[in-house]
């Protein structure tokens, strides 16, 4: 039976046709592949097999409604081709056509804490009763069903401690994942993710681990405590210096060589996508809007990730679209991959 007959007479459809709703349909994939994106990912964060279970829904359809999260992301990619091939718009003046704007589908995997929607996915802290055994139990089938699902890659995001990360790692080694995955990092100063793990430690397991292919950070809240001590007055600038600290360990007077980077332990391509600076209360269970930081800002601080060493640049939550209509611009003649 396919999905969608299954969400008409299925006792919990209200709640599977806001599932499908959240994962944007086309237009949200469409938006980003308009502007340029060269990966777009799946709205796959939140859901789990266990919370599907805990809605009603079957381990059956659960699976259908994760597999199906990275085929409407696939299919928007199809429809971007077939217009880009009709020459029905185009972004550069010429024909666009598959060759000259590669995409790739990402699956997202969101954090344990995530699923406990209690906010500790923003502080990493899950209790003494959640080992590295029970993290890789509560991923395991998640990530075999985002594998098959057609997914070019892997996208664990927000990631926001050491354990989490090691368990990603040896999850990927012992199921024998054979698409490639990136490790996206939450971090809170710059130095250290959310959990107070060192960001460079964090990093290494990522190094360590075959199928990762690139590291970063994203989802990284704005930090009122930092003053920038070239220009004191300038606000905006305390919201990207947290990802330009993970990226270098020197940056003008302001670092020094020991400041830990992931720059310093790893190769691989480093990825940078952060929201608009709003920070979540987990009492409240919403989001608290960002004072100071705007589109503008965003867009300018696209170039300082380039210097830093950023080679996959992008944004999520509460993006909006005048950054969006901006971006190919800032790439233009660059070999950076936007998503």
């Amino acid at each position: 039976m396919v999905l969608e007959t299954v969400v008409d007479h299925h006792p919990n459809s209200s709640f599977m046709t806001s599932f499908l709703r959240q994962c944007g349909g086309y237009a949200v994939h469409l938006d980003y592949l308009e502007a340029g994106a060269n990966i777009i990912i799946s709205a796959s964060y939140q859901a789990t097999l266990q919370g599907f279970e805990a809605k009603g829904l079957s381990r059956k359809e659960g699976e259908a409604l994760l597999e199906k999260s990275v085929k409407i992301a696939c299919e928007a990619r199809h429809i971007y081709y077939d217009r880009a091939t009709k020459g029905s718009w185009d972004i550069s003046g010429d024909v666009l056509t598959r060759k000259e704007h590669p995409v790739l589908v990402a699956a997202s995997v969101g954090s344990y804490g995530a699923y406990l929607a209690d906010g500790s996915e923003y502080s990493g802290i899950y209790g003494d009763n959640i080992g590295l055994e029970t993290l890789k139990d509560f991923h395991r089938r998640r990530v075999q069903v985002l594998v098959e699902s057609g997914a070019d890659l892997i996208a664990f995001e927000t990631i926001p401690n050491k354990l989490e990360a090691m368990a990603y790692a040896e999850l990927l080694e012992e199921e024998a994942v054979n698409i490639p995955a990136w490790f996206s990092f939450s971090s809170k100063d710059g130095i250290n993710v959310v959990s107070g793990d060192l960001i460079q430690d964090c990093a290494l397991i990522a190094d360590s681990c075959e199928q990762v292919i690139a590291v970063g950070v994203n989802c990284t809240p704005k930090i009122h405590s930092w003053a920038d001590p070239i220009n004191p007055n300038g606000r905006n600038l305390q919201w990207f210096l947290p990802f330009v600290r993970c990226l270098v360990y020197c940056f003008g007077s302001k670092f020094t060589a020991s400041t830990p980077a992931i720059l310093q332990v790893t190769t691989k391509p480093i990825l940078v996508y952060p929201n608009s600076g709003e920070t979540y209360d987990a009492s409240r269970k919403e989001w608290v809007p960002s004072t100071g930081v705007t589109d503008v800002d965003f867009v300018s601080y696209v170039g300082k990730w380039r210097e830093a060493g950023a080679s996959l640049i992008g944004g999520v939550a509460e993006l909006h679209q005048t950054p969006l209509q901006l971006f190919p611009r800032l790439f233009q003649g660059a070999d950076q991959v936007l998503l």
